[in-house]
């Protein structure tokens, strides 16, 4: 039989579809393209805005609307957090949710004997288990997910992820070496540590993120270790300490800020000022030479006014990060923002969120535009459509370059000749 997944959020999300299609392989399935005729269509979902929950169920019906005959099932964060709701979501044959994924190949069987829809989501509890999957192999040879953490303890006002995901988990270390070993032993070159809250990682356990990183970098068959998003509060000055004497770690890091705004981030119930992160990121460029930072960014929240707006956009420019995703602020039912006084017109977030993805095209497009003249590692990983092998630095700056050569997997010296405004830089290979 043939089985597809379709994937929508975060790399927790693909590592988990991942691991969804591995199962199914062991069973006897033969993964397809979700564009193709499938006997089963999985909607792995998100729901960490509304957008995201609009496009579960278009795909969900889509699927349905196509192929009447073949089994739907919805699972992931959106069932999880909103099980009612999932329920109203007549096309799907199967509804589970994140914490039930190894439970899926019998809820199948059931489905097939009796006939009967099944809509089967159970709570995540205090105190449970991580569910600690290993992975053989991920879909791209060079680069893998490695989830090492689940959950998140920190209940930010706007958002309803630890009622999606549960509390904080953490993978053992002696399952995450197992993993790490068999992903390099099947070819892959570098690993990305995600989480859904990953410098959280340990909390639950006694260990600390500082050891998972230590262990992945130790693995003599990597060549690269990369980090997922991070919560700035986690990341103390002995946690840098560490990471700092990691010499394949990486120098890439995604800090997650929401608001440059003092006032906006007491009200989002983020846990730190923006003096401690200012001086978070002077540390890390301090440590970390030729390290680049990547944020999130969200405008328009309860009650921010013109000046927080203005307030929010000078930090993130003096704080001249390499890249930035903006989202306007999306009302998630369930949490304390919901009920909060001042939601702000549709038209006002959008005005702010066209006005900070301007401001971090321009400063993506500067820092690409400074990379010309210089020569870097890049590790390459595919050949596109147009004939450029692309591929990226430690630090995470996109490069292609023309070559005749097959250079999936493989390390080579380039010079940056060029940059394509504020998409990726251009380059030769020198070795």
């Amino acid at each position: 039989m043939k089985a597809a997944i379709y994937t929508l959020g975060c790399k927790v999300n693909q590592y988990e579809s991942r691991a969804l299609g591995e199962l199914l392989e062991q069973n006897g399935y033969t993964l397809t393209d979700p564009h193709d005729d499938a006997d089963i269509y999985i909607v792995n979902s998100c729901t960490v805005t509304a957008e995201a929950d609009r496009k579960t169920r278009q795909h969900v019906r889509k699927f349905k609307r196509a192929h009447p005959d073949s089994i739907v099932v919805l699972t992931g964060c959106l069932p999880q957090a909103f099980p009612k709701d999932a329920a109203l979501l007549s096309e799907a044959d199967i509804i589970i949710g994140n914490k039930s994924n190894d439970r899926l190949l019998d809820l199948l069987d059931t489905y097939r004997k009796f006939g009967n829809r099944v809509v089967q989501v159970v709570e995540h509890e205090n105190g449970e288990a991580f569910s600690s999957t290993i992975l053989s192999a991920f879909e791209e040879r060079t680069r893998a997910y490695v989830k090492i953490q689940d959950g998140c303890n920190r209940f930010c006002s706007y958002c309803i992820i630890p009622y999606a995901r549960g509390r904080v988990r953490s993978k053992p270390l002696e399952d995450l070496r197992a993993e790490l070993c068999q992903l390099a032993e099947r070819g892959h070159k570098e690993v990305v540590l995600v989480g859904i809250n990953l410098s959280s990682y340990g909390q639950d356990s006694g260990h600390s993120f500082a050891e998972a990183v230590e262990l992945a970098c130790s693995i003599d068959a990597l060549q690269r270790v990369r980090l997922g998003s991070l919560e700035p509060d986690h990341l103390t000055d002995e946690v840098l300490s560490r990471l700092a004497k990691c010499e394949k770690l990486c120098p890439q890091f995604h800090l997650s800020l929401q608001s440059g705004c003092d006032r906006t981030l007491k009200a989002m119930n983020r846990h730190y000022s923006t003096a401690e992160f200012r001086a978070l990121c002077q540390s890390l460029r301090r440590l970390f030479p030729d390290c680049t930072l990547s944020t999130d960014v969200m405008v328009g929240f309860c009650g921010e006014s013109d000046a927080d707006f203005e307030e929010s956009l000078a930090f993130v420019k003096e704080i001249g990060f390499e890249k930035i995703h903006v989202f306007p602020y999306s009302v998630r039912t369930g949490t304390r923002a919901e009920k909060m006084d001042d939601h702000l017109p549709k038209h006002v977030k959008e005005e702010r969120a066209a006005k900070m993805l301007a401001l971090g095209k321009e400063l993506r497009s500067a820092y690409l535009k400074n990379q010309i003249g210089r020569t870097v590692d890049v590790l390459f990983e595919a050949k596109q459509k147009n004939g450029l092998w692309t591929g990226c630095t430690a630090n995470y700056t996109p490069v292609c370059v023309a070559s005749d050569l097959p250079l999936a997997g493989k390390t080579a010296s380039v010079e940056i000749t060029g940059a394509d405004g504020d998409e990726t830089c251009r380059g030769v290979i020198r070795n």
